[in-house]
């Protein structure tokens, strides 16, 4: 589980995509802490961690990872926003997040607003209903709050901090990303989806 509460920015120094694609990533933490076996999320992905040495650690991901997630556009110097795993006992300062990624959106607007920025994201019809005004998202690992929310696309605004120090800050109209939905959310459908069918069937 995450929290949504970026710790660092990585850079992609190697990428082989042959089978499972195998990244090297770049980072400013002490990779001595850093276990093997350990989930890193990265942009938003949760991803394990298969070595580690000097400053970087290295990641795999499947073909199903890579097919429903922006990793499919990832280039070699590509900036990720990068948080560990939560342990018992750590500052819960964003929302549960799985890593879990449900899908791609696609910024279609920025607007300055004072000291932040309010951007806007189309979305697919299958997250019709999945995202809710004052409502938590996660966007490329970011733990948001939904200010509104239409069938095509929602907004959040970003403080100064979070547009400085997470790679938010130099995104452009167009740019892709990793969109997790609340978990809460998710189930919720789930249920409502199964409850449907059985009423169907009766």
């Amino acid at each position: 589980m995450f929290t949504g509460i970026i710790t660092d920015i990585g850079e992609l120094i190697s990428l082989d995509k042959q089978g499972d694609w195998q990244l090297r990533i770049k980072t400013h933490w002490n990779t001595k802490d850093i276990d093997i076996g350990a989930s890193i999320a990265c942009s938003g992905i949760c991803l394990t961690v298969l070595d580690r040495k000097g400053d970087y650690f290295d990641v795999s991901a499947s073909m199903e990872t890579v097919s429903i997630t922006t990793l499919q556009t990832w280039q070699l110097g590509k900036k990720i926003n990068l948080e560990r795993a939560l342990r018992v006992g750590d500052e819960l300062g964003g929302h549960i997040v799985s890593g879990h990624v449900d899908g791609i959106i696609t910024l279609s607007e920025i607007k300055p607003d004072n000291d932040s920025y309010r951007l806007k994201f189309l979305i697919d019809d299958k997250f019709k209903g999945l995202i809710a005004s004052k409502g938590s998202v996660c966007i490329d690992g970011i733990s948001l709050t939904v200010n509104s929310v239409t069938d095509s696309s929602f907004d959040v605004n970003i403080i100064s901090h979070t547009w400085n120090e997470t790679t938010i800050g130099n995104c452009v109209v167009g740019d892709v990303a990793n969109l997790e939905i609340d978990m809460l959310a998710r189930y919720v459908a789930r249920l409502l989806e199964t409850k449907n069918n059985h009423l169907n069937d009766l």
